[in-house]
């Protein structure tokens, strides 16, 4: 999926490693593995002010990862999608007593709505240009002598701004153009919306055809009800047209609701309404009484999640004649998606509507290919969108994703070079406050001949040697040193490039940890993987 993607790649903290903790470490295991790196990098037990204020960042980090780990609720979030969700916002709302997989949910949920605010606040106009094409002289040429016309037959425009005012208040300017065979018409509406308790209440005027007066609000009246309507007073020359609107609808199960709509004006509607919708696919029926049609529509669309892609049929039949409807819709990158629908009727003929939609903008294209149900233009209609996708896919997408993928491959690199860099002045002032307790931990275990750490260090080897790479590794025998309790060293299964003195060296590369050491003065050496846990002597 193509362009609109914000970078997931920056390295994410592991509070875990930090603590050298296991993710399954007990409220007391957490407490005792912050209060030991409390007394190495606690502020107030260095007096030079460099290395103060290394022990300040240092100290910070470590109670950040105590009070996520201390915290059942916070945990629970970093555990299920780590420390991004402790980021998002909205997570006071959640139960704490959520499963892993909900709270996934949940933070799927809230990164999709911040997502959406972001996206509302940098394409905050809604709008919809419509252009009507007219080619039914392909496949039904007036005269066979001449080349066939392709005209635009009208044009739509129409736009829409909602400004916030208070966290209660909106205001919504919208207006629209239309243009058919020179001639034209438009109109501008402007509205006030205030948010009430389980409702809305929205006051408008407009002008265009006439000035327009509108009112119209809405409720929640339980849970699975809601209500709404208005009405509006159009003042043209002939006198004021009334018009009155209103729709009930009633979540009918979990996964259906059910309406009922009523309009009273110049063309005035009952409609009854069902929709059901879940992963897999969408239905929907309704039925028209009013004037001057009556017609009956059924819709039937299948999800296919793993393609990012609907297929669509629909059928309404009525009054006026009838249309069949068939169609695809596939999500071209994360706001856009592209639309071919192919509609065949009486008294309509066959019409192909391309749509593109990119964010809150829509761009419609309905080609008119003949007035009659014509299999060539059916056929056509149905392989040229097929064609032509495929061809734009191959020839501009394609090509336009690998540039996106690789300017966002540069662009991870410069921020995890930046962050990579941060995080070896880290631990270079990690090992410069550990020196005290490093010289404490190796007088004691070299007296009782216990776990004295000669050597170690970490990073890659290079390839058919045991040689590390000088560019590519760095010494920690210090906070090696430091890890060790008791004469036993317990390295749990996670990157130890996360550990207090480590950094890693060389991103994306796999990497060793070589330790030399000595217990009851007997040397060894042991090489330990990357994610591999450790306990020594073993």
């Amino acid at each position: 999926m193509a362009s609109d993607n914000e970078s997931d790649a920056e390295l994410d903290e592991n509070y875990y490693t930090f603590l050298n903790l296991p993710r399954d470490a007990t409220p007391e295991q957490i407490n005792t593995a912050y209060r030991k790196q409390s007394r190495i990098y606690h502020p107030d037990k260095h007096q030079d002010p460099e290395s103060k204020k290394k022990a300040e960042m240092m100290f910070n980090r470590t109670k950040r990862a105590y009070e996520v780990l201390s915290d059942p609720h916070q945990r629970a979030i970093y555990d299920s999608v780590g420390e991004k969700g402790l980021k998002t916002e909205g997570w006071e709302i959640v139960h704490r007593t959520r499963t892993p997989a909900e709270i996934r949910e949940e933070y799927e949920r809230l990164a999709q709505a911040a997502a959406e605010r972001r996206l509302q606040q940098r394409t905050n106009p809604r709008g919809n240009i419509t252009i009507n094409v007219n080619a039914t002289e392909i496949f039904t040429p007036y005269d066979e002598s001449d080349m066939p016309r392709v005209e635009i037959g009208s044009m739509s425009i129409a736009q829409s701004i909602e400004a916030p005012i208070t966290r209660k208040d909106m205001i919504i300017m919208s207006g629209n153009l239309y243009s058919s065979n020179g001639t034209g018409n438009g109109g501008f509406m402007i509205a006030g919306r205030r948010l009430l308790n389980k409702g809305f209440l929205e006051v408008c005027l407009g002008a265009g055809n006439g000035f327009l007066l509108g009112l119209k609000g809405g409720r929640t009246l339980t849970s699975k009800v809601t209500v709404n309507g208005g009405t509006n007073m159009n003042f043209q020359e002939n006198g004021v047209i009334p018009a009155v609107f209103s729709t009930l609808a009633v979540q009918l199960d979990k996964h259906t609701i059910g309406s009922l709509t009523l309009n009273a004006g110049p063309q005035s509607s009952m409609t009854t309404q069902i929709d059901h919708s879940n992963d897999q696919h969408t239905i929907s029926t309704s039925f028209v009484l009013g004037t001057p049609h009556i017609y009956f529509t059924m819709s039937y669309t299948r999800k296919m999640l793993d393609n990012e892609m609907k297929l669509k049929l629909a059928t309404k039949v009525g009054t006026f004649g009838f249309l069949g409807e068939y169609g695809v819709e596939k999500k071209v990158s994360k706001y856009s998606s592209l639309i071919a629908t192919v509609s065949i009727g009486v008294p309509s003929g066959v019409i192909l509507k391309l749509k593109i939609i990119r964010s809150n903008q829509s761009y419609v294209f309905p080609i008119h290919l003949s007035d009659e149900i014509v299999p060539a233009a059916v056929f056509y209609a149905s392989v040229t969108p097929i064609i032509a996708w495929f061809f734009v896919k191959k020839a501009i997408m394609d090509p336009m994703e690998a540039d996106r993928k690789n300017i966002e491959v540069e662009r991870s690199k410069r921020q995890n070079e930046q962050r990579l860099m941060a995080k070896k002045l880290e631990a270079m002032a990690a090992i410069h406050l550990m020196q005290s307790t490093y010289n404490r931990i190796l007088n004691e275990e070299q007296v009782r001949k216990g776990l004295v750490i000669k050597r170690a260090i970490y990073g890659c080897i290079i390839e058919d040697s045991t040689q590390f790479k000088p560019e590519a590794s760095h010494d920690v025998t210090i906070p090696i040193q430091c890890l060790v309790r008791d004469s036993v060293l317990q390295l749990y299964d996670s990157s130890k490039s996360d550990l207090p003195g480590f950094f890693d060296p060389s991103l994306g590369d796999d990497k060793i940890l070589r330790i030399e050491y000595t217990y009851n003065d007997v040397p060894k050496t042991v090489n330990i993987k990357d994610n591999e846990p450790v306990r020594l002597p073993g």
